[in-house]
């Protein structure tokens, strides 16, 4: 299995401990209120800590999709996460995983410096699909927006 890493960091004006608390403590309950197209987030094993599978499902296309995320790691110290999609729409048929690694920390005027490493668990040796991963970036990018727009708006 190969394995393809890219690294990623965008700035949010949203606090670190804001955001962490959000993205990875709180998530289950903002996301669906922040996101019309998200239905549901069940926990399907575990007990919220590593290990954990939560499915999440949301409407797209008119349709009802999910997601299976497995979380890897919290380091509320350090404001890291660690999470893989193990299933689901978003796990291309030429993948094993997909790991999304993440770090906040200070940023500017107050907000965050958010650090992304996503490593691609492929079948076997061929790269990971261009399109498939711009479509999930683009996918990423619009529901971190929407949780930021949320907090900013509800702070």
């Amino acid at each position: 299995m190969a394995v393809f890493t890219f690294e990623e960091q965008t700035t949010s004006p949203v606090a670190p401990a804001t955001l962490y608390q959000a993205l990875v403590k709180d998530a289950d309950n903002i996301v669906p209120k922040a996101v019309d197209s998200f239905k549901s987030v069940e926990i399907v094993e575990g007990n919220g800590g590593p290990g954990t599978i939560k499915k999440i499902s949301f409407l797209e296309d008119g349709e009802t999709k999910f997601v299976l995320h497995k979380i890897e790691t919290i380091d509320e110290a350090n404001l890291g996460y660690s999470y893989s999609i193990v299933g689901g729409v978003a796990l291309p048929d030429t993948a094993e995983k997909i790991t999304i690694d993440t770090k906040i920390s200070d940023g500017a005027d107050g907000g965050s410096l958010i650090k992304l490493t996503i490593s691609y668990h492929g079948k076997g040796d061929a790269p990971p699909n261009e399109d498939e991963l711009k479509a999930g970036k683009a996918k990423s990018d619009a529901l971190f927006k929407v949780i930021e727009a949320y907090l900013l708006a509800n702070a």
